[in-house]
């Protein structure tokens, strides 16, 4: 794909994030479930935070782009390392367990993950931009531009950082509140609650490995 085009795709699916992720952080107040937006706002849920991890990590694409365009060479090469490690290690694998855990979930009992009392709040498109979308963009990334994944043990390592942060983030957020982020975690005991934990990342780092076998299968 030309250089140019690839900007533009880059562009509009920065504008497209950001959008996204505004209309999410600025549901009226007034409207919201009491259940829900307490303690940590919307920046409790993964959701919210992959929406912005996406913005930024187009945001990265468009800027390598626009360098290339112009011969900064020198400066694309340092934007473009860190946009590729930016996919790699949370772009692609965030954006996939995010789609699929939350469809399954949601298919099983949306109760534990996305309850009713969301729909007169948030609309239709705005659920599917959030937990639909984000799927095919992750894929379509991969098919447009080729990413240079980092070393195996360094990219795994940076990925369960992250998950162990969010994880930490969860348990402070039910330390302070008494609340669970998701009703889901209140099914499980302190040991079925770790093994879902450890699953989960498990599930993450299989989708890291996905996106590294698509990247070198296409690529």
């Amino acid at each position: 794909m030309e250089i140019s085009t690839l900007a533009t795709y880059h562009c509009l699916a920065f504008v497209w994030y950001f959008f996204v992720a505004y209309s999410i952080t600025h549901v009226r107040t007034e409207e919201r479930p009491s259940e829900v937006f307490l303690y940590g706002g919307q920046w409790k849920y993964l959701t919210v935070l992959n929406l912005v991890l996406q913005a930024v990590f187009y945001g990265v694409s468009f800027l390598a782009d626009v360098l290339r365009l112009i011969k900064k060479l020198r400066c694309a090469k340092c934007v473009i390392s860190s946009r590729d490690l930016l996919f790699s290690v949370l772009a692609f694998p965030v954006s996939t367990f995010v789609s699929i855990s939350f469809w399954i979930l949601y298919t099983y009992n949306r109760e534990l993950v996305y309850p009713k009392s969301l729909d007169g709040v948030i609309p239709l498109w705005l659920n599917h931009a959030m937990h639909t979308a984000v799927l095919p963009f992750a894929l379509l990334e991969i098919l447009v531009t080729p990413h240079r994944y980092p070393a195996k043990k360094k990219g795994l390592s940076l990925l369960v950082f992250v998950g162990v942060l969010y994880i930490s983030w969860v348990l402070w957020i039910y330390s302070v509140t008494g609340e669970w982020v998701y009703p889901l975690f209140a099914l499980f005991s302190p040991p079925g609650l770790a093994a879902f934990f450890a699953s989960s990342l498990a599930v993450t780092v299989s989708f890291y490995n996905f996106g590294e076998f698509l990247n070198r299968m296409i690529w």
